[in-house]
């Protein structure tokens, strides 16, 4: 079998944790992913993190990344800038059952989550100077570094992915759903089949600064997140119903699984972008 070429058609990251992402026409590969993906996130009053699995209206929080500042408008919000030099207390916060060294951003930002979200909430900044790990088991002993995010830098998800969900979706009356419902930091069209990131072993991207080669790790399981309308914020019950039909995972007990995690094996400091063109090798 040949190997499958295409081309990079989405870019995205998400600056504060289960916020609204941010569409980018290119973006710089660091050591924990694309820049500014999971750079903050946001904590109750003890310092657990929280996500649109409880609070869906995190969807309607919506960053711009500009050269010295992030800029987040919600809807009812005057708009917050965040400065991206710039933090206060020191502080540790739990993101699931890990303890995460951490800044606080201040009172100001706290109070604008708080009165949007409703409930005593602050928001933190990563500590550069803390190593967090994916998990070895799924890295074959290599080390893959992470800010906030659930657990590996990237997530790679096909377009062609989500056209069968969609066919799927539309043979059941149910309305189509667009990529943003995933999360996905890269999105890869061509002539692919779908769900075929499922085979990946790696992608093979070329950049003006060389190739970019991202090992496939691990299936992504779901959640309840993509029944979260990103326009709304509204919840539902699709795609997770439709996806509970033909994407359970044997690989991971039966988990619902779209898209793969993935982990950067070449290319630190490239400049990846919408259009670039790459290959991938198979694993059976």
């Amino acid at each position: 079998m040949s190997e499958p070429n295409f081309v990079v058609s989405g870019l995205y990251v998400y600056p504060i944790k289960s916020c609204a992402g941010v569409s980018l026409p290119e973006s710089l590969i660091v050591e924990t992913g694309l820049e500014f993906d999971r750079a903050w996130m946001v904590v109750d009053d003890r310092g657990h993190f929280v996500s649109q699995r409880e609070l869906p209206r995190m969807a309607l929080i919506r960053p711009t990344l500009r050269h010295a500042d992030m800029v987040l408008r919600a809807p009812g919000m005057l708009a917050l800038h965040v400065a991206y030099d710039s933090v206060e207390a020191a502080c540790t916060v739990r993101l699931w059952n890990e303890m995460v060294r951490a800044y606080d951003m201040g009172d100001l930002a706290a109070q604008w989550f708080s009165d949007f979200l409703g409930r005593p909430l602050r928001l933190v900044r990563y500590d550069p100077e803390h190593k967090r790990l994916s998990d070895a088991a799924w890295t074959d002993g290599r080390e893959a570094e992470n800010q906030f995010s659930d657990g590996f830098p990237y997530l790679v998800v096909s377009q062609s992915s989500v056209d069968e969900l969609n066919r799927r979706l539309q043979a059941r009356g149910q309305a189509p759903v667009s990529v943003e419902r995933f999360r996905p930091n890269i999105v890869i069209s061509g002539d692919l089949d779908p769900n075929a990131e499922d085979y990946f072993d790696e992608l093979q991207i070329e950049t003006p600064q060389g190739l970019v080669r991202l090992q496939m790790c691990k299936p992504c399981t779901r959640c309840n997140i993509p029944n979260v309308d990103p326009q709304t914020g509204a919840t539902g019950h699709e795609p997770g119903d439709t996806l509970s039909l033909y994407r359970q995972d044997m690989r991971l007990n039966g988990a619902i699984t779209f898209g793969m995690n993935a982990m950067l094996l070449q290319g630190l400091e490239h400049l990846l972008g919408i259009g670039a063109r790459g290959r991938a090798t198979l694993d059976f």
